[in-house]
């Protein structure tokens, strides 16, 4: 146990808790009406457009659709990154890219072969991204100080077994998923962790990225049997949904379900494969070769085992909303629905195909791993009976750092002295006045290195940043051009100095030398 943070943690108990607005407290504690539990939904690589109540018109999605019904559906919300890590991280810390410690996926490649699933399996101590510091505040921290129970189900990302870096130590009461993001590229793994512990699963060893064996029919289902095996990992981690729930259902708590679904491999229970074969009919088989981001695992029916999951997904929210309603505390719970970034290109994923991105762009390039609308506008549905209106829509500009001064407001804790976010209550419950960002800050050191600032309507982005001599000069007019594809900097020399100032002022260097870019560490990138 990390000794200071839990020390602090006692200090701060019920120091900083205020009522919420509609709340009311009395003398006695007993009768004082609970605050809400908070469910906090992150789907991997879900795409802006890939449930029906964002105009998704291939993936049934009935349940996230209904959540849509009883709550708040959001037009203009963001990722704080376009992949897993720092979407994940800058959500916990209420950072933006500019203050982030982590700022790309870190795979602390330093300890060996990390990328060996084998030797992972044999060796904990190469599983896991790199660590970050025992110092960090999350959220997780933050109200578990105000007296809730915190738990993490899903994929973690952010550190590794073995180091201070572990949801445990984060925050988090409790943990069941993947420590290790990596190991999440298969449905089937050797082990998943509870806690601190491995729990080993009844799995054979097919490491991420096997190909159809030689000689395999790729039409005959036969051929895929060795990727469909016993211990389905989201079966085992709704399974940990369920009982966390019903155990704490008598006090407020806070569930971050961070399911690996959808992102690749294309892995699903063959009962909802079977439902979109039959209404997407035979396909092309996706094979997994050796081009860019065709690995993974290979597929019969690609599509069908997209959708299949997406839909497996949606079956789920159902029935934990059910469970809420069994429990008696779907009125005390406040649910939020959204993705961690973009839709992948990767792994027999077809954006083009769903129209996963919808009205905007979600091939590679434009999807997962870029700053344009694709990569990072998501969905997020909030849903609270009785404070959210039902079949509400908002347009507000939010991004993932504004759920750590949300929350605040929602528990009563106070937000750490650095932080980036604003809290969306007033929106939430339409009540009161509803402060904007000035500007939304995104910078991404992969994929050739990039950074945008969006300001109002207006969206910068740079590009090629990696390379000193090329970087792109880019802005768009997101109302008027929302597929950025008309340049319009030339034309507003004003709005790109304002942007300048803004990056100045807000980019840090980070402090792990992975994550620079020298053109921005140097201060040149306005010369450029």
């Amino acid at each position: 146990m990390n000794i200071t943070k839990y020390t602090v943690s006692l200090l701060l108990l019920g120091t900083f808790i205020y009522p919420l607005e509609g709340f009311t407290q009395t003398s006695d504690a007993a009768d004082q009406p609970l605050r809400p539990n908070i469910i906090y939904i992150l789907a991997d690589d879900l795409g802006y457009a890939e449930v029906g109540a964002y105009g998704q018109e291939k993936i049934e999605t009935p349940n996230i659709d209904a959540l849509a019904k009883s709550g708040m559906l959001f037009t203009q919300h963001y990722t704080s990154a376009p992949v897993c890590a720092p979407a994940r991280y800058m959500f916990l810390t209420g950072k933006h890219a500019g203050h982030a410690y982590i700022r790309s996926n870190s795979e602390w490649k330093e300890r060996g072969d990390v990328w060996n699933y084998r030797a992972m399996a044999k060796d904990s101590t190469l599983e896991g991204q790199g660590p970050i510091p025992p110092s960090t505040v999350t959220l997780a921290d933050k109200l578990k100080e105000s007296g809730y129970t915190t738990g993490l189900i899903g994929k973690w990302g952010l550190g590794a077994p073995h180091t201070q870096s572990i949801p445990n130590e984060m925050g988090f009461d409790f943990f069941y998923g993947y420590n290790c993001q990596r190991q999440a590229h298969t449905y089937y793994p050797l082990h998943l962790y509870k806690n601190r512990n491995r729990v080993h699963l009844a799995n054979d060893t097919i490491a991420p990225s096997t190909p159809l064996a030689e000689g395999k029919d790729p039409y005959d289902e036969a051929s895929y049997a060795d990727y469909n095996l016993t211990d389905y990992s989201p079966d085992l981690m709704f399974n940990e949904i369920t009982g966390f729930v019903s155990a704490n259902k008598d006090e407020p708590f806070l569930l971050y379900w961070a399911t690996p679904i959808p992102h690749v491999a294309l892995q699903a229970p063959k009962r909802w494969v079977d439902h979109y074969v039959d209404k997407f009919g035979e396909e092309q088989p996706y094979l997994a070769g050796k081009t860019r981001g065709a690995g993974y695992f290979p597929h019969k029916n690609p599509h069908a085992a997209y959708a299949a999951m997406v839909s497996y997904l949606d079956e789920n929210i159902g029935k934990l909303v059910q469970q809420l309603k069994d429990e008696g505390i779907y009125e005390n719970t406040l649910i939020v629905f959204t993705s961690d970034n973009g839709p992948s290109y990767a792994g027999g994923a077809d954006p083009e195909f769903f129209e996963s991105a919808k009205p905007f762009r979600g091939e590679y390039g434009r999807g997962k791993g870029f700053l344009y609308e694709g990569g990072i506008r998501v969905p997020m549905i909030a849903s609270w009976p009785g404070k959210i209106e039902a079949e509400s829509k908002s347009d507000h500009i939010s991004a993932h750092y504004d759920m750590m001064a949300t929350f605040a407001e929602v528990a009563g804790y106070e937000v750490p002295d650095i932080n980036d976010g604003i809290s969306m209550l007033p929106t939430l419950l339409s009540k009161g006045q509803q402060e904007d960002h000035d500007f939304l800050y995104w910078e991404f050191p992969s994929y050739g290195g990039q950074v945008a600032i969006r300001m109002g309507d207006f969206k910068i982005v740079r590009q090629n940043l990696r390379n000193a001599e090329a970087p792109t000069l880019e802005l768009y007019h997101l109302e008027k051009d929302p597929l950025e594809s008309n340049n319009i900097a030339m034309a507003h020399p004003e709005i790109m100095k304002k942007a300048a100032d803004i990056f100045k002022v807000q980019r840090e260097t980070p402090e792990l030398e992975h994550f620079r870019i020298p053109i921005l560490d140097k201060g040149l990138l306005n010369e450029k």
